[in-house]
C-alpha cells in the first residue's frame, strides 16, 4: 500500500468532542471498550501474542483464526446489532464530527483503492463506513515503514502506535481517523489481535530482510496482509443462508490476504532488491540453484523462470482457497472482495506475460482489464453461497 503518509490529525478539541460518540453501552465484551472514555497520551510497548517458536506458523495463525471465529459465532447467536441507533450526545455537532471522520476515511479509500472503494458503495452505509475505517488504519500502519518517512521510523515509534491502538480499542481515540475505527470496533465483534499482529509485521520490516523458508514467509504474510481478512469478516458479515462454518470463512479470508501478499512479493522482486530486501524463501531459491547474487543481478534465466513458475503456482493455490469463502459473505459485501481477488490474481498472469521479468518490469493490470473484471466480479457476487463446505 505505497503512497503518501496519512497523518491526518484533527485539533484536540475535535478529538475530544468525538470521544462522546463512542458508545458507552451494549458493546461486545471482547472489544474491551470501557464505559468511560478519556484522552490518550501514554506510551507503552505491547508484544504480539502470535510468537511460539515451537510450533509452525500455520498453527500459530490458526489459533488467531479460531479466536476471531468464536467472536463472530457469539455475536451471531445474539440479537442483531442496531447499527443505525445513535447514542445520546451533547449536541448535533458531535455527530457531524464523527460523520466527517468516516467521510475522510472514504476519501482516502477512494483515492488509493479505487476499485475496492467502488465495490464498497454496494454495502450498507454502516458496513461501508466501517470497512473504510479499517482500510485507513491499515494504510496508515503500512505507511509507517513503507512510506516517505519510513527512514525515520524506529521500534519505539511502532510501540507508540501500538499504544494508540490499545487506546482506541478502549474508547480513547487520538485523532479523527482513530475515532472512526474506535466507533467501528465498538459496534462489531472485531478483536484487537489482528491489528497488533499487523504492527508486528511492521516490526519485522525494520529488522528482517531475508526469510529462510516458507514457514517464516507465511507468518510475515499473515502479519502484513492476512490480518486484514480477519479484521474485515466481522464487518462484511457472513450470509445468513450460508452453510459454511465460520472457521472456514475466516480461513478463506486469511488465504486471500496471503495470496495478495505473495503476489505483491512476486511483483516487486526488483524493487525490493534495490532496497536490499529479498522476500523469497532462501531454501527454495537454493533448490533452483539461485542465490541473493542472482536476485541483485536481475537477469531472467531458465533457473529463474522455473523458480517463478513454482512460486506463482503456490500463490494461485491460495487464491483458489480464498474463492471458496467469498461467496459465503453477506451478499452486499461480495462484490468488492471478488473484484480485489480477480484483479490481484491477474497480476500473476502479467508476470508470466512479461516472461518472468519482475526485475525491471513492473506487472500491472491495465485499465481495460480492470474494468472488464468488474462485471465478472459482480456476476460472481450474485451467485450466492457455494456448496463447497
Amino acid at each position: 500500500m505505497a503512497g503518501v503518509l496519512l497523518w491526518v490529525v484533527c485539533p484536540k478539541g475535535n478529538a475530544t468532542a468525538l470521544l462522546s460518540l463512542i458508545p458507552r453501552s451494549g458493546k461486545h465484551k471482547r472489544c474491551r471498550v470501557h464505559q468511560k472514555v478519556k484522552f490518550s497520551t501514554g506510551v507503552s510497548a505491547i508484544s504480539s501474542a502470535v510468537a511460539n517458536p515451537a510450533r509452525s506458523s500455520e498453527e500459530k495463525v490458526y489459533d488467531v483464526v479460531l479466536k476471531q471465529a468464536a467472536l463472530v459465532k457469539e455475536q451471531r447467536g445474539k440479537k442483531p446489532l442496531d447499527l443505525g441507533t445513535r447514542t445520546e450526545t451533547d449536541g448535533f455537532t458531535d455527530w457531524d464530527l464523527l460523520n466527517e471522520a468516516y467521510d475522510r476515511c472514504g476519501e482516502v479509500c477512494a483515492e488509493y483503492a479505487k476499485t475496492f472503494y467502488l465495490g464498497t458503495l454496494l454495502m450498507t452505509p454502516e458496513r461501508r463506513r466501517a470497512v473504510w475505517a479499517i482500510y485507513v488504519w491499515c494504510r496508515r500502519t503500512d505507511e509507517l515503514v513503507d512510506g516517505p518517512n519510513a527512514s525515520h521510523i524506529t521500534p519505539r515509534a511502532l510501540d507508540r502506535w501500538e499504544k494508540r491502538l490499545d487506546d482506541l480499542f478502549e474508547g480513547r481515540p487520538y485523532d479523527m481517523l482513530d475515532a472512526a475505527l474506535s466507533d467501528t470496533v465498538s459496534k462489531y465483534p472485531v478483536d484487537i489481535q489482528p491489528f497488533k499482529d499487523m504492527i508486528e509485521g511492521m516490526r519485522l520490516d525494520l529488522r528482517k530482510s531475508r526469510y529462510m523458508n516458507f514457514d517464516e514467509l507465511y507468518l510475515y504474510c499473515y502479519y502484513v496482509a492476512g490480518t486484514v481478512g480477519l479484521m474485515s469478516v466481522p464487518v462484511m458479515g457472513i450470509a445468513p443462508e450460508s452453510k459454511a462454518s465460520v472457521e472456514s470463512v475466516y480461513n478463506a479470508a486469511l488465504a486471500l490476504g496471503i495470496a495478495n501478499q505473495l503476489t505483491n512479493i512476486l511483483r516487486d522482486v526488483g524493487e525490493d532488491a534495490r532496497r536490499g530486501r529479498i522476500y523469497l524463501p532462501q531454501d527454495e531459491l537454493a533448490q533452483f540453484g539461485l542465490s541473493d547474487d542472482d536476485i541483485f543481478r536481475g537477469q531472467v534465466t531458465d533457473k529463474w523462470r522455473n523458480f517463478m513458475k513454482d512460486q506463482i503456482k503456490r500463490a494461485r493455490m491460495f487464491f483458489d482457497e480464498a474463492e471458496k469463502g467469498v461467496s459465503e459473505l453477506n451478499a452486499a459485501s461480495r462484490w468488492p472482495v471478488w473484484a480485489s481477488l480477480l484483479l490481484y490474481r491477474q497480476i500473476l498472469d502479467v508476470i508470466e506475460e512479461n516472461d518472468y521479468n519482475n526485475f525491471s518490469k513492473r506487472a500491472y493490470v491495465g485499465k481495460v482489464k480492470k474494468f472488464a473484471s468488474l462485471p465478472v466480479a459482480y456476476g460472481r457476487a450474485l451467485m450466492g453461497t457455494s456448496k463447497l463446505f
